[in-house]
């Protein structure tokens, strides 16, 4: 085996352990039988809600509101966002939806108000 090989293989065993140790470490640290801290609890209430709002802070960012499209598709998956986890409270369907929903206004939309 020549030196490139041996490094890929390091490399991949080293990235399976980190990947492995982030898995398992919250079974090992939070037993089943151990109460949860009250610091680990209140993460798992807000940050969806702050994952959700850094998503729309970075998908937002590079739009120009004042040429064509008008940021017309960001701002309606936004929306579809916004209204899908107000009612589903599901963080996989409203990103899923509004990727779609975004996809679908750039490549249909958009070239119908250009052209």
């Amino acid at each position: 085996m020549n030196g490139e090989t041996v490094r890929g293989i390091i490399l991949i065993i080293v990235m399976a352990a980190g990947t492995m140790l982030t898995r398992f470490l919250p079974f090992l640290l939070f037993p089943g039988t151990k109460k949860m801290p009250a610091f680990v609890e209140y993460l798992s209430r807000s940050l969806p809600y702050a994952t959700m709002g850094l998503l729309v802070v970075y998908c937002l960012k590079g739009v120009t509101f004042s040429q064509s499209p008008y940021g017309l598709p960001e701002i309606g998956a936004v929306v579809l966002v916004g209204v899908l986890h107000h009612l589903k409270h599901n963080i996989l369907l409203s990103i899923g939806g509004g990727t779609v929903v975004y996809m679908l206004l750039i490549q249909l939309a958009v070239p119908a108000l250009a052209g």
